[in-house]
Order: C-alpha cells, then structure tokens, then sequence
C-alpha cells in the first residue's frame, strides 16, 4: 500500500464504521503488541490549548537532547502531521508502512468477531507503530475528543496527565455544561499519576480536583498569578513565570496570543514533574518554548498575516484578546493574566489611531457562527471583513456569514463575500494594506490556506 492508497483508505474509514467501545481499542492495541508500554506516555486533554501544550513538551524534550515522538490531532494538509519525531514530520513512507500493518491486524480482527476500528483508532495504532519503530524514549500523546472514552486513554501508565482549559464545546458528545465536560477529561487521570491542570475555571478545577484526590494522583493547578508579563511584540510575550520549581523563570513565547503564556507555563509545570531532579535544564527547558512552532494557532505566515484555528467559545474569546491587545483596547478582566499599559507596542498603544485589522472568516455548519460572529463584532474593530466557505458537507454558504457581519449593530465595516478561499484570501491581503491580517474560524480555513501557501511557495521555488 502506497501513501495516496493508505490516505484514500482512512479517509473512507468514517463510511463503513463508527466509534467503538474502549474493548475494541483494547484488543487492537494487544494485536500490535501494546507499543505504548514501552515508551513514557505524557498524555494531554482539554478543550483549547491542548495541542499547543504537547507542541511546547515536545519541543522542550527534543531541546533537551530526548528522542521524542508527537501524536497531535486534527492535520491541517497531510495526515502525517499527525505525527511527528524529534521535531521532523514522518515520511509518506513511514506511515503508509505502519497504516498497512495495522490493517493487517485488523483483517484478524473482523475475521473474529471485533468491530473494524474507526479513523481515529487506526491513526492511533499506526502511531504507536511508527513510535515504537523509531524507538522513542517520550511519547507526547493528544487526545483527540475528549478524554474518558478516547481511544488514546487506552494508555494505562503515562508518568503525567495535563489538562488544559475547558469550556463548552462538542456538547453532543461530551455533555452540556463545563462541569461534564471536565469529568469526561479528567477521565485521563490514572490511579498515582500525576496531574498538571489550568485551574483558572472554578467549576472544571473543582472536577478535576476531586477526581486527582479520587485516583491518589498529586495535582499541580496553574492560576493566573503564576504568571506576569513583562512585553510583548507582534510575534512574541516576554512573561515570568513562578510556579514553585524555580524562582521567577523568564520566558520568551513565540506567539503573539496571551493564551500562550498559560499554554506553556503548564508544558514547563509538567516538565518539571516528569523531572523533579533536573536533568533538563531551566536555559534548555526556555530555550525549547523559544523553539516552538504549532501551525494554525496564531502563526505569523506572511508579515502582519496570522493564521488562528479558533473555532469555538472559548477560542473565539482568547482571539479577541489577542486583536484587543495589538489594537491597544483595554482587554477584559477575565483574561486570566495581569495586563498593564506598558506592556503594549508603541504601535499598538496609539488609543486615537487604532492599528487596521482585516478579518478573514469562514465557519462550519455545527458550530456557534453566530455567536462567535456576534462577540467578534462587540469585541473589535475591523476595517473589513471577508468571508469564505469551508467545510464540505458542513459547510455554511459565505453569503449566510456575510448576514451574520452586516447584521450585528456593532460590525460598520464593509464586508466582502469570495466563495473561493484562494480569491478571499487574495481579497484581505489587499484589503489589510499596512495593518494586520487575520484568518480565523475555523481549521479547515485555516488547513485551505496552508495549503494555498505551500502551493505559492513550491511555485515561486520552481521559476
């Protein structure tokens, strides 16, 4: 099996199975031999932040000179950017191989009764594959929905647990107030393992908490005065962290989103619980944060051009922060971090000339758009908007989004409709002139236009 018959099979996956009980996962895990067991499993779940948090772990561990693997979901372009070893994406090969070996496995399986594992276990089980060939010491693995029932909670014996903020998202799925959304996550703590969690939400610590004490697992909560900024640019926060291992560790986080620093202050507490003697050095474990790169999530592409998968509450609410802060508007109370004048750019400062923001949009069909739309429009000001449409079966006509802007009473800036990505995204790099772009509201705009850029960049190499 090659990688475009591999890609093509998996993709079909969804069409003639659905997702099954943790038994299934169970037995597919003995016929490959359990490789989790010979790796030491970080394991990460939460609503936002979480994909991040394991971009940060890994990037310390490999600064540190560990051999690591990284298991992330959802891809952006190619499904192999799922999984990542020493900071390097596997070869078409490397997964085409271990997806063909897991199929074998799973043609035994049918053959006795077991269900046919769905798209996502069998991304699960060829990772492992591709980890354990490659012989990784440090497995930094992601959960892909939620946490109790997730097939990657199949690991009995990770040496920690993180979890990142929570708020109301896939509620069909994981229930209807943050309260059961964050049992379903703290379903990844394991009897003794420690657990480093955000503990800014009252209602999801208190979850949390109480299942840690449950399960005899010590729990480290980061809350928001472990944190202080000391400035920022538009690509990078200067902050202090002080979360008890060492004193007041200065730290330099390569993105311009605050969220960030509340990502990697809970990679750094996890790091030090997984190294309680310090084997990785502070100067290693900085330098690694200083390192990292975590497509989609408030990447800088193009100069003044951001990328930013938000696509819930929650994630909608930290990006309007993020704008708010380069634009010099006060930020909101519940930022969750200490935000002081001084810390603003020059240019961001200038109350009386707001920095032009252009907003490139799209949505799916199961989301909140209106909401998000809504909080957008009372949260910033925009010198334009243009929306798109994404999302195949999900999609929402850019013509319905367009209504959505023009609707709201605070949204007076033109909007333009360009139902092709490419022309819209043509459309706001015009419109941006000498202020800031960002793309937003989904990971499917956001995987169409790294592709649209990788394409740019793979034809201006070839003249």
């Amino acid at each position: 099996m090659n990688y475009t018959e591999a890609v093509d099979y998996i993709e079909s996956t969804p069409k003639f199975t659905k997702k099954n009980g943790p038994e299934n996962t169970r037995e597919l895990l003995e016929r490959i031999g359990h490789p989790e067991r010979e790796m030491k499993v970080i394991h990460v779940a939460g609503t936002n932040g979480k994909g991040s948090v394991c971009a940060f772990l890994a990037s310390m561990l490999k600064t540190a000179g560990k051999h690591v693997g990284l298991f992330t979901s959802p891809h952006l372009v190619e499904i192999t950017e799922r999984f990542e070893i020493d900071g390097e994406q596997v070869s078409h090969e490397t997964f085409a191989c271990a997806l063909t070996r897991v199929l074998e496995v799973t043609k035994e399986m049918i053959a006795d009764g077991f269900a046919h594992p769905a798209y996502f276990e069998l991304l699960f089980a060829a990772g492992l594959l591709i980890f354990r060939e490659a012989g990784v010491e440090y497995l930094v693995l992601e959960t892909g929905l939620g946490g109790r029932l997730d097939a990657t909670n199949l690991v009995e014996h990770p040496i920690a647990c993180v979890i990142t903020s929570i708020s109301l998202d896939h509620m069909e799925y994981l229930g209807d107030t943050v309260t059961k959304i964050a049992g379903e996550k703290a379903g990844i703590i394991k009897e003794g393992v420690p657990v480093i969690y955000d503990g800014r939400n009252p209602e999801a610590a208190a979850v949390i908490a109480h299942t840690a004490a449950a399960m005899h697992a010590k729990a480290y909560r980061y809350d928001e005065s472990m944190s202080q900024i000391l400035g920022k640019t538009d690509k990078s926060i200067d902050f202090l962290l002080n979360c008890g291992y060492d004193e007041k560790i200065k730290v330099t986080v390569p993105y311009l989103a605050p969220y960030q620093v509340v990502n990697s202050s809970l990679a750094l507490m996890a790091l030090r619980v997984i190294d309680p003697e310090h084997s990785i050095s502070t100067e290693q474990a900085v330098e690694g944060i200083a390192k990292t790169r975590w497509p989609g999530r408030m990447e800088t592409v193009l100069p003044g051009v951001v990328l930013d998968g938000a696509h819930n509450a929650d994630g909608i609410s930290e990006f309007i922060r993020t704008v708010q802060s380069v634009q010099g508007k006060p930020q909101r109370s519940d930022a969750g971090l200490p935000v002081q004048a001084q810390q603003m750019t020059e240019a961001a400062s200038d109350q009386a000339k707001p920095r032009r923001v252009t907003l490139l949009f799209s949505a799916v069909s199961d989301k909140e758009y209106g909401k998000m739309i809504r909080e957008i429009c009372e949260g910033m000001q925009l010198s334009a908007v243009v929306v798109t449409q994404v999302g195949g079966l999900r999609v929402v006509p850019a013509d319905r989004l367009a209504d959505a802007f023009r609707s709201c009473l605070d949204c007076a800036s033109p909007v333009f409709v360009e139902t092709d990505v490419r022309e819209a995204f043509e459309t706001a790099l015009r419109l941006k002139e000498d202020g800031m772009l960002f793309c937003v509201g989904s990971l499917y705009l956001v995987g169409e236009l790294k592709a649209i850029l990788q394409t740019d960049r793979q034809d201006s190499a070839a003249e």
